[in-house]
């Protein structure tokens, strides 16, 4: 099945770009809606952190509620991300030269303005994943486990997030590396919103302290002023989270879990269909101007969807 025509660009009255991929809607009672091949591997990315932090929790991991946050996050380099990844350094005694991953430059514009002001070029502290890596070196400390290899799928360490993952989205072969240098683990559309929605819907445990992060924290898990944080205020209980290449997830509080995928990889389109889907359950929100409009047809099988699936109490 070929991935669905999902937005459009206009520049006046042509359109200019068309942006395909797939949306998946789960709830406790089973798949709500299904546009395009729901049976394609997956890689989440960056989606998968909060199984991850689920996983370090699981092991001994202790941070704050702030901290938990950016133990999950995408961050864009903004100061109290940068300071946030020291703080869970410093707590093992530990320093920016005991990363392990790739280096980068800050993401968010002024932050990075800022950088270049300094001097600096790239580097792992900067790094979108920069707040996991700090936290996986600290659970790596606390369970006894050698942080030398801790991203080698083998280590007891990922072996835990693997684990995780199979356990809340279900798993698709073998891992691939990731863009941090961490493994990268495959899964289906409709796992991934799966696992959303549950994690969501979590009364106790490390799931709703997780999620309980997200929802309190999300400029610590993306960053002041992204999208993220727009909805996740917007959507009483939601939590959110971005991947590479044009994947976005959301859990809702009733057990409900969203998740897209744009084909080409990008991250245009993907917060204006998820808007669209969240209105469709009784969840509105106010966005930002669309640089993408949701296809005519996909609005009607979401007002079909809202018919049949109106908003529950979680």
């Amino acid at each position: 099945m070929f991935d669905l025509l999902l937005g459009t660009v206009h520049r006046g009255w042509v359109a200019e770009s068309h942006h395909r991929g797939r949306v998946c809607v789960v709830g406790p009672e089973g798949t709500l809606l299904a546009l395009g091949d729901m049976a394609a591997p997956v890689l989440p990315r960056s989606a998968l952190k909060p199984f991850q932090v689920v996983a370090m929790l699981r092991n001994g991991l202790d941070l704050t509620e702030e901290l938990l946050a950016l133990a999950g996050a995408s961050h864009t380099g903004q100061d109290i991300h940068l300071a946030g990844a020291l703080e869970i350094l410093s707590r093992s005694g530990l320093t920016v030269d005991d990363f392990r991953h790739t280096p980068d430059l800050p993401q968010d514009p002024e932050a990075l303005r800022a950088w270049h002001l300094a001097g600096r070029g790239k580097e792992p502290l900067a790094h979108n994943c920069s707040g996991k890596h700090a936290a996986m070196l600290r659970t790596c400390q606390l369970a006894g486990w050698p942080s030398e290899g801790c991203l080698d799928p083998a280590h007891p360490l990922q072996q835990q997030i693997r684990a995780t993952v199979e356990e809340y989205c279900g798993v698709v072969g073998e891992p691939v590396v990731d863009g941090c240098t961490a493994p990268a683990f495959a899964t289906t559309l409709p796992g991934l919103a799966a696992g959303f929605g549950r994690i969501a819907a979590e009364s106790d445990g490390p799931g709703r302290l997780v999620a309980d992060a997200f929802r309190q924290h999300p400029e610590y898990t993306s960053g002041i002023g992204h999208a993220v944080v727009r909805l996740t205020t917007q959507v009483p209980g939601a939590i959110a989270k971005i991947g590479a290449e044009g994947v976005l997830a959301v859990g809702l509080p009733d057990g409900t879990g969203v998740a897209v995928k744009m084909s080409d990889g990008m991250g245009r389109g993907r917060f204006e269909v998820v808007d669209a889907v969240l209105a469709s359950l009784g969840h509105p929100v106010d966005s930002a101007e669309p640089e993408c409009e949701v296809c005519p047809e996909v609005l009607a099988m979401l007002e079909e969807l809202g018919t049949r699936h109106g908003p529950r109490e979680p």
